[in-house]
């Protein structure tokens, strides 16, 4: 046994030098392991200031509900609103992106809404409030706007509460990001959303400014000093174009796109790539590497299909255009597809309605519209009554007033023909059948598309020689017109110009515009569209809203052929529609104060609508 203070003697003594430097060391590990859990990614720090921005919000929602709630000088009403619009703004790229619903409403058109269960669902947010407060207040509706006040700050409520348990990632970030800017070309400069105050400009800038700041958070300057001085410069370019620019109806929007908006897009999409973060390859309408919005195949023909197994492929589309001109598949075996749908005129006919089939004079109930970008709806028909264009060829096939055909029929016709029974044998592995029939007719119709205008061509082009010839003063007069004054484009949506709502592109809207039963105005017409479907009052007259891509071809106009020139259209567009003809429809969707168009406006409108 060691005696005890031999065991106590023979220990290794600590000298205080090397006890001090035991403790640096490990104060130094501890605070460097703490300092590395505690740093935050790029994405949690864009997430942090995204909440941020949510607090700030909120903050001038309150303080617009308690204007509203006291007698307050119209002014002041106005410019706590106007504080509450530019901070939505600022949240908008990420909320929109994460939470749709939510944002739709916080900023939903001020029009009721039916969900897919046919209930009828009242609007809230912005757009309510801003048409209770401007262009002035009414004090005896204070306890309505107060209320849209309340629900408003609800949501916001709400979308503090989704957004705390969203994980952003790097790719979703920047995907948001340029799904902005196309927000801004397609939605912001036009009014979309600021119909009544017209405060798109402004927004415009703040929108824009929140996307500077995950620029920095990613540490762009580090990986390519010259794409971020580059990118700083264009977001600043462009947010002091919008600022400087305080006429709304006078803003040059295609100067915006072509020398701002298509730019930050572009630099957008390079810094992401620069920064080796992903860009997703999902199917979608548009898709997610694009460039711009007018950049050659960004629009996919082959997004609204059923089944991934119903794609196109050259061989079922060179099947439909066979079957399209063959009148094999109607039950007189005299009428095509292409009776109705004539290429020479834009896959319409010319016709005020249709001719039906069989009876010597009788028509059917509507226009036949153009087939061309057809594919780039998410549903079909004048009251969209189908989703896919495969029922689209099967509700005509059948239709008796239209090619009064059998499927069943046709396809025993189809499986007797030893052309067509070898070419479906080569396009589907089930051959000849009624899906396949009608797959190989949507093919073909998916395969006609037409988005190489002069006015696609000016936006794409980089020689300013090639620019300067494609479209003249007067077409550029009227693109400006139809994006803005004109309020063309809140419905028919750039670039497509049909009612596909950017930038997610997963829905076709109707719209009531009153039209009339004929030309001269006298009495709404008694087509009630979408109505016939849906029973709901929100869609009683309310039709599709087309593509005027190629409308100097698809004459005569609307869903029952009423005006025979774009300058009858043009006309009923600027008296305000149904309601600006005194036809009084409570569920009327297009604005019905006058648009005020000078004559020579009129004219540079149809001219870029030609030049479409």
């Amino acid at each position: 046994m060691i005696p005890v203070a031999s065991a106590v003697t023979s220990r290794r003594r600590t000298s205080p030098k090397s006890l001090l430097y035991m403790l640096l060391s490990f104060g130094v590990a501890v605070g460097l392991y703490g300092w590395m859990r505690a740093r935050p990614t790029p994405a949690e720090t864009v997430k942090a200031r995204f909440m941020q921005d949510i607090d700030v919000l909120d903050s001038t929602v309150s303080e617009l509900q308690r204007v509203i709630a006291v007698p307050t000088a119209n002014t002041a009403m106005q410019a706590a609103f106007r504080r509450a619009r530019l901070a939505y703004k600022r949240v908008e790229f990420i909320a929109a992106y994460y939470s749709p619903e939510t944002t739709r409403a916080l900023n939903g058109p001020n029009i009721p809404e039916v969900d897919d269960d046919l209930r009828v669902n009242a609007p809230e947010g912005f757009q309510v409030l801003e048409e209770q407060l401007f262009p002035a207040f009414d004090p005896a509706s204070r306890a309505e706007a107060v209320q849209t006040a309340a629900v408003l700050r609800s949501n916001v409520n709400r979308l503090r509460k989704i957004s705390e348990s969203n994980e952003l990632t790097d790719s979703h970030i920047f995907d948001a990001m340029r799904l902005e800017v196309f927000r801004i070309i397609t939605l912001g400069i036009t009014g979309f959303d600021s119909p009544v105050a017209v405060y798109s400009l402004s927004e415009v800038a703040s929108a824009l400014e929140s996307l500077r700041y995950p620029l920095d958070v990613y540490g762009l300057a580090g990986q390519d000093a010259d794409l971020a001085r580059r990118l700083d410069r264009a977001f600043a370019n462009a947010i002091d174009h919008v600022q400087r620019s305080t006429d709304f109806d006078r803003f040059d929007r295609l100067g915006f796109i072509t020398d701002h908006a298509n730019v930050l897009s572009s630099l957008l999409l390079d810094a992401q790539q620069t920064l080796t973060i992903p860009v997703f390859s999902e199917s979608r309408l548009l898709s997610p590497s694009a460039r711009t919005l007018t950049d050659s195949g960004v629009f996919n023909p082959d997004y609204f299909v059923n089944l991934d197994e119903q794609r196109s492929t050259p061989d079922r589309v060179a099947l439909g255009r066979m079957l399209f001109y063959d009148p094999i598949l109607s039950g007189d075996g005299n009428r095509t597809c292409a009776t109705c749908h004539q290429p020479d005129k834009a896959f319409t006919d010319g016709e005020h309605k249709s001719l039906a089939v069989g009876a010597t004079g009788k028509r059917i109930g509507r226009n036949a519209p153009t087939l061309l970008n057809a594919t780039f709806q998410a549903v079909q028909f004048a009251d969209s009554r189908v989703v896919f264009l495969e029922d689209q060829a099967s509700d005509v096939i059948q239709n008796s007033q239209e090619m009064h055909g059998s499927l069943p029929k046709a396809v025993r016709a189809l499986n007797q023909h030893t052309t067509y029974k070898r070419l479906f044998a080569d396009a589907y592995k089930d051959g000849v059948t009624e899906q396949t029939l009608k797959n190989a007719v949507a093919s073909y119709v998916r395969s006609l598309t037409s988005l190489d205008s002069r006015v696609d061509r000016y936006l794409r082009a980089t020689n300013r020689r090639e620019v300067a010839t494609l479209l003249t003063a007067e077409e550029k007069q009227g693109f400006n017109l139809f994006m803005g004054k004109g309020k063309c484009a809140t419905c028919h949506f750039f670039p497509l110009f049909n009612g596909t709502v950017p930038p997610a592109y997963q829905e076709t809207e109707s719209e009531v515009l009153g039209t009339p039963a004929t030309a001269d105005g006298k009495t709404v017409d008694p087509d009630v569209g979408k109505f016939v479907m849906t029973g709901r009052d929100p869609h009683r007259y309310a039709f599709k809203t087309p593509t005027v891509r190629n409308v100097a071809k698809t004459a005569p106009y609307m869903h029952n052929g009423v005006y025979r020139t774009l300058d009858e259209v043009v006309e009923f567009y600027n008296k305000g529609g149904g309601n600006g003809l005194g036809f009084g429809l409570e569920n009327q969707t297009l604005p019905f104060d006058k648009l005020n168009l000078a004559p020579s406006e009129k004219q540079a409108l149809i001219a870029f609508m030609e030049a479409l």
